[in-house]
Order: C-alpha cells, then sequence, then structure tokens
C-alpha cells in the first residue's frame, strides 16, 4: 500500500515536493485555491496525482488519512495563516509526519515552532512535526549558490545606478521595497504589524 501525501499549497514549494513524492511512489494530493493553478497542475503531471480545490473541509479530510502533510502555502510579506488546526492533528494517523516549510513565516499549522537542523523534530498530539527555520540551510553550499544566481542582477543594477535610480527603472526591485525613509512600503507588512502603508513611488519621490 503505498503512502499518502497531502501538499497544502501548489506554488514552487509545492509542485517541487510533489514530484519528489511522486518519485518515491507515493500517493499524492494536492490542494490550492487557484483555479488555474489547479488546472496547470493537473497539466503538468497528467493526472499523476490529486489536485482538489482548497477549503476547510478538504484539508481535514485528506489530513486525517495522509501519512505526511506538507504545508506549503506562501502569502508574501505576511505571516502564513494557520491552517492545520490541533484539533485536525488530534484525527490524524499516530506517527504520521507534518512538515511546515512556511515555518519562516510564523508557519501554517497551528502547533508549528521553530526547529533547528540539530534538533529538527518534537511530537504534538502523536504527530511528529518538521518545522526548521531556514531548511534550504541543510545544503547551505547549494542553496547560497542558487540564491546568488537569483539575486546578483539585482545586486549589480543598486551598484551601478545607486538605490533610488535602480529601484525606478526596475518594478521587480521596487515591489520587493519594504521601508523606505521611515515608511513602510510594502502593504502586507504594514498590514501585518499594524502601521499605515505607503505606495513605494510615493515614498520614494520624496
Amino acid at each position: 500500500m503505498n503512502s499518502e501525501v497531502l501538499i497544502i499549497g501548489g506554488g514552487v514549494v509545492g509542485s517541487q515536493a510533489a514530484v519528489m513524492a511522486l518519485g518515491m511512489g507515493a500517493d499524492v494530493t494536492i490542494l490550492e485555491r487557484s483555479l488555474p493553478r489547479l488546472r496547470q497542475l493537473d497539466s503538468e503531471f497528467n493526472g499523476r496525482l490529486k489536485c482538489v480545490y482548497s477549503t476547510s473541509d478538504a484539508i481535514e479530510n485528506y489530513s486525517v488519512e495522509a501519512d505526511l502533510v506538507i504545508g506549503a502555502v506562501l502569502i508574501p510579506g505576511a505571516a502564513a495563516p494557520k491552517l492545520l488546526t490541533r484539533e485536525i492533528l488530534k484525527k490524524m494517523k499516530n506517527g504520521a509526519v507534518v512538515v511546515d516549510v512556511a515555518i519562516d513565516q510564523g508557519g501554517c499549522f497551528e502547533t508549528s515552532k521553530a526547529t533547528t537542523h540539530e534538533a529538527p523534530t518534537y511530537v504534538e498530539e502523536g504527530v511528529v512535526h518538521y518545522c526548521v527555520a531556514n531548511m534550504p540551510g541543510g545544503v547551505a553550499r547549494t542553496a547560497t549558490i542558487a540564491l546568488t544566481n537569483a539575486t546578483l542582477p539585482f545586486a549589480v543594477q543598486l551598484a551601478n545606478r545607486g538605490a533610488a535610480k535602480a529601484l525606478w527603472a526596475d518594478k521587480h526591485l521596487l515591489n520587493g521595497l519594504n521601508v523606505h525613509a521611515g515608511k513602510v512600503t510594502y502593504k502586507a507588512v504594514a498590514d501585518v504589524l499594524g502601521y499605515d502603508f505607503v505606495d513605494p513611488r510615493e515614498a520614494l519621490a520624496v
């Protein structure tokens, strides 16, 4: 009998987790709230996994049957929503495993608390939790190379043009601006911390 793997969130982390789980012979279900993304995943995986619209009922129904639940939910700049509650956890299989990839943003399971590579797991309600903050640190050299490849072009722009000109010239850099001149310029961060949001263009124009 194959292991049952539930992945909550169908973004980059979720889809790559699905590739690994399928490669190990598991029965995989992905929960996702974007219908276009669900269609895309179904096409990419050619029906080899179940693509299900994410609701609270779906999370509970699939979690209690799962041997492994991977939380791969991301709200850019904001705290992760708590999607797997303690009450659901109590109904899960004894010895099941949950992996909270969103732990760097507070975690998407109610029982999540950050752990380290030295002591990566703990047990609550009979379920093993893996909630290591900075999971890529487990393969530090590879992670550093990948991050550098992605960020170096932006660093070069900042160095060559200066911060203000580079931000005005590149919408991706501008979208990543969180704080400028004491003003919070990223809406999700402002909302979570209770600050007034200021459009980055307005903040830079001062």
